[in-house]
């Protein structure tokens, strides 16, 4: 009797290999590792600075608010100094910077904390500081990846970051509660200093590259990124679009839906199990992602913004935790798709001789609007409502999404090419699974 072979187990085995067909570069794999270290002190840290100020002598709410702001400041102002650095010097050389930077600051303020001196003029020292390495930390993450795998396996690279990320956001807080309920808020901040000693390891180990890029003064450079941001109307559209959802949704959601969770939902926990499962879609989508290549990567990224909507239309409606939290997990997901898919055409179309500014006028324009938001989103909700505020954020977002798709650099972007000719979820066009990346920084994008 002849045994016969199952194509379709064969099938999937391949499939299997194909997704994670990633990791194989060891450019990658290594930071990878450092970057999901880094990650998850990260998703630790809030806690416990934010415990850590509420406790210390001087301290309390508003001191947290400070502390926060503080960083999200100093990050919007490096911002665009770091994308010029990256440009000149290397993604690698100035990323590895940073996270020095960031390292000290959180050694210095878990030593400060540990040893219970610290006090809340010092932990908004640290958090500038803190803030700075984080601003010019963020252009290179762009810049860099094209330069550790092959362009065919941008999408991959990228959706495992995002993987990355979503999985520390669910973990890191979690653990972050153990550590200060059996211990302290020093030994949290701790922890993240040592998960930046790690990425600094970690970068320190990639290869350099020759950089060809021009050096010329400050404004020439920025003017040059900017004129590269402003000339590619579906990349200022895109960037405009999630600006104004940070700015009329998201901030309002954030500030509004643990005080509308304590009313309605059950408190700390409610709010807790909302984010979680946030944070969980994101990861299932980003596995999704895995061995996909969208071939209207960008129309896909527009149109899963809608999904972001879906929270806080569920609050609004002032629906039941469970249809709250489903809507989280839609959010999650969504999230995962947008920014994953977003930021492989970013790395695709834009020069690498100028992907870090690129990087720094999206990230910037993305995010300038979120500190106001989070301001008005009290003070606006008191005049008209936190259910009508939120509603008509959702509003918003689904009209948003609709125009931006009208733009014909938006909906007909991937079209020129011939690539949407086929399946909109093809996968990535057959290459043998014995392929390498013959140079480190083979596509020119940092050290």
């Amino acid at each position: 009797m002849t045994l016969r072979t199952r194509p379709p187990a064969a099938s999937k085995t391949r499939t299997a290999t194909h997704r994670l067909r990633t990791l194989r570069y060891s450019p990658f794999r290594r930071f990878l590792i450092g970057q999901s270290t880094s990650l998850l002190g990260t998703g630790m840290n809030t806690i416990g600075t934010t415990f850590a100020v509420l406790q210390m002598p001087g301290g309390g709410v508003d001191a947290v608010g400070v502390v926060m702001a503080a960083r999200i400041l100093a990050v919007l102002v490096v911002l665009l100094l770091g994308g010029v650095f990256t440009d000149r010097l290397g993604a690698r050389a100035v990323m590895l910077t940073a996270d020095l930077l960031r390292f000290t600051a959180q050694g210095a303020l878990a030593v400060l904390l540990l040893t219970h001196s610290a006090r809340v003029w010092e932990v908004i020292v640290l958090a500038v500081v803190l803030g700075i390495g984080e601003g010019g930390f963020s252009p290179g993450l762009t810049a860099l990846v094209p330069g550790l795998v092959p362009a065919d396996d941008l999408a991959d690279a990228n959706a495992l970051l995002q993987i990355t990320q979503a999985v520390a956001s669910v973990a890191g807080p979690g653990l972050a509660g153990l550590l200060i309920a059996v211990s302290d808020a020093g030994i949290v901040v701790a922890v993240d200093a040592v998960g930046y000693g790690v990425s600094v390891l970690a970068l320190a180990g990639l290869p350099l590259s020759q950089l060809a890029a021009p050096r010329h003064g400050m404004f020439t450079d920025l003017g040059r990124g900017w004129k590269e941001f402003t000339s590619r109307t579906w990349l200022w559209v895109t960037t405009l679009h999630i600006s104004l959802f940070n700015f009329v949704l998201w901030a309002p959601f954030l500030v509004l839906g643990p005080a509308l969770a304590r009313q309605r939902l059950g408190g700390a926990s409610a709010w807790g199990l909302v984010l979680a499962l946030y944070g969980i879609g994101s990861i299932g989508s980003g596995l999704a992602l895995l061995g996909r290549n969208p071939s209207r990567a960008l129309v896909w990224s527009v149109a899963a913004s809608v999904g972001w909507a879906l929270p806080a239309a569920a609050l609004a409606a002032r629906l039941p935790l469970g249809w709250v939290a489903a809507a989280a997990l839609l959010a999650g997901a969504s999230a995962a798709v947008c920014n994953t898919l977003v930021t492989t055409v970013i790395q695709r179309e834009i020069p690498a001789e100028v992907r870090g500014r690129v990087s720094a006028f999206d990230s910037l324009g993305a995010f300038a609007l979120g500190p106001l938001g989070l301001a008005l989103a009290g003070p606006v909700s008191n005049i008209v409502g936190a259910d009508r505020l939120l509603g008509l954020g959702v509003l918003w977002q689904l009209t948003a999404v609709a125009v931006v798709l009208a733009f014909p650099s938006v909906r007909r972007h991937g079209l020129s090419d011939g690539t949407a000719q086929g399946d909109l979820w093809s996968r990535p066009s057959s290459r043998s699974d014995s392929a390498s990346v013959s140079s480190p920084a083979h596509d020119g994008g940092g050290d």
